[in-house]
């Protein structure tokens, strides 16, 4: 890409598409010191809340998710849901039986209050923008189910950082959440998940356009340096054994890398980096990404096994044997910590940690017995 948008995040104005709002007045305090003075978070639903509301399911999106986990590309959504075989009538999250909430995380940049946003006085937030950890995000949207007189969930389910709220809920909010499945996820971050972060957060701040954070006045934003997170992170979401099946070592076209051209693999992330730069914002991917880096449901509850002995919810813990990113022994810690919990499923795939995302078959037959 020679030339980029300053931003893809959705922003006043744009077509809402299926978005709804939810929009808190009053201050809103985050665990690591800042304060917002209110906050709006961005959601989509499917089917219809029943008469108790008992039948309310919460689906959270991972890193570069949002609101539109199902359901065409339309304007205010330029890509199909990204759980789309898995959620609507008949499907594993069925929609005539369940209400099926899928809100834009907190932090993020498609409708919810987040680095893009503008402040009281009609500013972007940009670098003023403070630290949110996943408790906050929970918090957040503990707001919207208030709001939707949801007072417990049937389940809460979610891959990776979706992953980490849902078991957020569970430990924090264990009256709230009748069941929850998490998918290749982790009860706290690695060192190695940090490690691989860290080069992504330092190509975007390195980026000479990211101005510090606040380059939404700018003719040209950081859109090559979230590209390079991005094409990092990517390696990181498939595994070796299917990039060397599927690309090997093989040119794009007819490129040659001996003359500057590219292999195949190397147009694969270059594609993925384009797209992100047009539907996501690199100071949400910054602020994300680090409240993924501080999630330890433990911190200050004593520990990871303290924290997980409060969880109360009907659990089912899904892994991928291919996932090299959370492998299993983390899906494995989560499982043996909840009471009466079996050890993780696994998904079979060769995708990596994707593999919750593209596994539609594996993925359903988790959610059905989770709701069974």
């Amino acid at each position: 890409m020679t030339a980029g948008p300053v931003t893809g995040a959705w922003r006043i104005g744009d077509p809402p598409g299926r978005r709804q709002f939810v929009t808190g007045s009053g201050a809103f305090a985050l665990e690591a010191g800042g304060v917002l003075p209110g906050l709006t978070i961005a959601y989509e639903t499917w089917g219809s809340l029943n008469s108790d509301a008992s039948n309310a399911v919460l689906v959270e999106h991972a890193l570069t998710g949002d609101s539109h986990a199902a359901g065409p590309a339309e304007p205010g959504h330029p890509g199909a849901g990204w759980w789309d075989g898995l959620i609507g009538p008949g499907k594993a999250l069925d929609t005539n039986e369940f209400f099926v909430v899928v809100p834009n995380v907190l932090g993020g940049c498609q409708g919810s209050t987040g680095p893009s946003s503008p402040d009281p006085d009609g500013t972007p937030w940009g670098s003023r923008f403070p630290v949110v950890t996943v408790r906050d995000q929970v918090a957040a949207e503990a707001l919207l189910a208030d709001t939707l007189g949801v007072s417990q969930w049937a389940a809460v389910v979610g891959g990776s950082m979706g992953g980490m709220r849902a078991l957020e809920w569970a430990v924090s909010l264990p009256s709230r959440v009748a069941a929850v499945l998490v998918l290749a996820s982790a009860a706290q971050a690695s060192a190695e998940q940090i490690a691989w972060a860290s080069p992504q957060l330092h190509a975007i701040r390195s980026d000479p356009f990211f101005h510090g954070g606040d380059y939404y006045a700018a003719p040209e934003g950081p859109f090559r340096g979230l590209g390079v997170a991005r094409r990092i992170a990517h390696v990181t979401y498939r595994s070796e054994p299917e990039l060397a099946q599927r690309f090997g070592r093989a040119h794009q076209g007819a490129e040659d890398p001996l003359r500057g051209g590219r292999f195949a693999v190397e147009s694969y992330l270059d594609h993925h980096a384009d797209k992100l730069a047009c539907r996501f914002d690199a100071n949400s991917y910054l602020v994300l990404t680090e409240s993924m880096n501080t999630h330890d449901v433990g911190r200050g509850r004593g520990g990871v096994a303290a924290a997980l002995g409060r969880v109360t919810a009907r659990s089912v813990i899904g892994g991928v044997d291919s996932d090299r990113l959370y492998p299993l022994y983390q899906s494995a810690e989560i499982a043996a910590g909840i009471a009466g919990t079996p050890e993780p499923s696994v998904v079979t795939s060769p995708y990596g940690h994707d593999s919750f995302l593209i596994e539609t078959g594996q993925i359903a037959a988790l959610v059905k017995h989770l709701l069974g």
